[in-house]
């Protein structure tokens, strides 16, 4: 028996499903997830010594790899003046400043402890903000486990099969209208439906959840105007592409100023950590200012937030987001060839990446759906072998870092192009 096999048996005694994020359990792919021992750059280093290529970068906040010197000093330096006060500290206040100046549409933000945080946050202050109860999303664009954002998600609840969640109270489900994404007539029905009573739409730019696809050209003009013409609100969830496809994230990309943002991965350089943050007037919403409760006892914890400012200062200055566009082309130039004349599509934007074994466009999730999922478990777990490790789910995507080299991304491609030959 290996070592993660044993560790795996025990975590199964005394853990659901072995593992504390259901995606990491590989019931997507088969098999048994393997236990890192440590990380470093670009590279995983199992706990059976198994080196490997790193694709899922901590499923994104790594952006400029494992473990950075940069990051672990400031973090180290942070941990000799405490871990946690309770009280404010100075890196608030800085994380707050550094937020506002590189993301337009934030004038406030408030600090939390996780995406899920975040989002849940944005929901509740956007309907005390308007009055008004009904949440419009996307089907496949998964925002955290808020109940009532559990409807039509992604992620592992894709993975397994279970789109909606039990203990989700079928009245607050009812709150939430899910459209496709992409699909503006399906969104202008959804308003019609229901005239004045959407207190906000919550949307992933670029939906990340459910493998990687793109918002068409003018689908996320649309929904800003909708938003506008009819007092709702527009919530971006930019936990995944916030500070990863640009300094702006997502919105800077687009050209879009939403009314709320939701943030968190790359703001925590690998520690827990959140953020939300809008216009004024709807921040002055939350107490003690206003009468939308909102409170977290570890929320800008300052190692979290020494290690995101850390993180965010070395990408401004190896001016890293258009190195990893460079590296992102790169990689989709090499696996377009790959897999040339193969009933599969390759989707990326920045540094984040998508392989779907399925032919034609792929714009929302019902085409996200149509990717044989036994092809992909074979390419995982023969990739897997050869040293590259990406998501163990068809419904994840892939990300990137400034870690990874030219020679780094070719040894990986050829291990793709070996697993496609295996695979078709």
């Amino acid at each position: 028996m290996t070592a993660s096999e044993h560790l795996f048996e025990s975590a199964l005694r005394r853990i659901p499903g072995g593992v504390n994020s259901p995606v990491r359990a590989f019931r997507g792919v088969g098999g048994q997830p393997f236990f890192t021992k440590s990380a470093k750059g670009c590279r995983l280093t199992t706990v059976d010594g198994q080196e490997m290529i790193d694709y899922v970068g901590t499923w994104g906040p790594a952006i400029l790899g494992h473990a950075p010197e940069p990051v672990v000093s400031a973090v180290r330096e942070a941990a000799t003046h405490g871990l946690s006060f309770g009280t404010p500290n100075p890196l608030e206040v800085e994380m707050a400043e550094t937020i506002c100046r590189l993301v337009p549409s934030v004038e406030k933000v408030r600090m939390v402890n996780s995406g899920t945080e975040a989002t849940m946050s944005c929901v509740r202050l956007a309907r005390g903000f308007t009055g008004r109860d009904k949440i419009l999303k996307f089907e496949g664009c998964y925002h955290g486990h808020v109940d009532s954002l559990l409807v039509n998600a992604g992620s592992g609840a894709l993975t397994h099969g279970t789109p909606d969640s039990a203990g989700v109270p079928v009245a607050l489900a009812r709150l939430t209208v899910a459209v496709p994404f992409n699909d503006l007539d399906a969104v202008r029905a959804a308003f019609a439906a229901n005239p004045r009573e959407f207190a906000a739409i919550i949307v992933e730019p670029v939906p990340a959840n459910a493998g990687l696809y793109l918002p068409e050209p003018g689908f996320l003009e649309e929904l800003e105007k909708l938003c506008r013409d009819s007092g709702t609100l527009l919530i971006f969830d930019e936990v995944m592409t916030g500070f990863r496809l640009a300094r702006g994230g997502a919105q800077e990309v687009f050209g879009i100023r939403p009314d709320l943002t939701a943030l968190g991965k790359v703001i925590g350089g690998g520690l827990p950590v959140g953020a939300f943050g809008g216009r004024t007037e709807i921040m002055g919403q939350l107490s003690p200012d206003g009468p939308v409760y909102q409170a977290g006892t570890l929320s800008g914890n300052p190692l979290a937030l020494a290690a995101g400012l850390a993180q965010i200062r070395e990408l401004e200055r190896l001016d890293g987001w258009a190195r990893l566009e460079e590296s992102g082309a790169r990689f989709e130039t090499l696996a377009q060839e790959a897999t040339r004349g193969l009933p599969c599509s390759f989707r990326r934007i920045g540094s984040m990446f998508c392989l779907y074994f399925c032919e034609g466009p792929v714009v929302r999730l019902s085409d996200a759906m149509r990717s044989d999922r036994a092809k992909f478990a074979k390419f995982f777990h023969r990739c897997l072998a050869d040293g590259v490790y990406f998501a163990p789910s068809q419904f994840e995507s892939g990300f990137l870092s400034l870690a990874h080299t030219d020679a780094d991304i070719d040894e990986s491609v050829r291990v793709v192009a070996t697993a496609l030959a295996g695979v078709f």
